[in-house]
């Protein structure tokens, strides 16, 4: 009963949902009809959660096969790309927003490949796993040392400012990661090409 109970609670098709739901709230972002890809869709928690705050079209991008829920690869407004390593996804449009949940891929080789699918004035909110971002000697057990947490997510965010991105906002993720591992999402702006109109 109490499963049951827990399920009927449950707004997303994984918990995944929640953290983005928390991350757009935070943020101040407007997804309703926006096109949006998502990198490294899973089984579909951040597009689930897209589509609930009304997406008009999600590029679901995942290197795996077989895992997103079946109610959003038959929802209309998902385009379900499987088997494509976000590193190397091309999309037939520019996305008027990036979403990023990857595991292994560090930020400085996932975010410029986000951008690169953006429309101008787009924007990217990515999830920094920072045990993906650390150093060995930095992890103890696959978990970030919490000693060090702060200074793993500063050299990322260092990193990704030296990309040409602008960091709008930081937030914490509401759950934690795998392993107990803190997470937090980050809100980023390319800067304007030399030259491009800031108007």
């Amino acid at each position: 009963m109490q499963a049951e109970r827990v399920q009927e609670m449950r707004r997303f098709v994984s918990r995944a949902g929640e953290k983005l739901e928390h991350a757009l709230e935070k943020f101040e972002v407007e997804v309703k009809g926006k096109i949006v890809a998502d990198l490294g869709s899973h089984v579909g928690g951040f597009v689930d959660c897209l589509l609930k705050h009304g997406a008009a079209k999600v590029y679901a991008v995942e290197v795996g096969k077989g895992v997103l829920d079946w109610k959003l690869r038959n929802d209309p407004r998902v385009v379900v790309m499987e088997g494509v390593n976000a590193l190397y996804a091309e999309l037939p449009e520019k996305v008027d927003l990036v979403t990023i949940d990857v595991g292994w891929t560090r930020q400085k080789f996932i975010v410029p490949k986000a951008a690169s699918l953006l429309k101008p004035g787009g924007l990217i909110i990515s999830l920094i796993k920072p045990q993906y971002e650390a150093l060995p000697r930095e992890r103890r057990k696959g978990v970030v040392r919490r000693e060090l947490l702060n200074a793993v997510v500063g050299r990322t965010l260092k990193g990704i400012r030296a990309l040409g991105l602008e960091i709008l906002n930081l937030e914490p993720s509401p759950l934690p990661g795998s392993g107990g591992n803190r997470e937090f999402f980050v809100l980023l702006r390319p800067l304007a090409y030399e030259g491009e109109s800031e108007a």
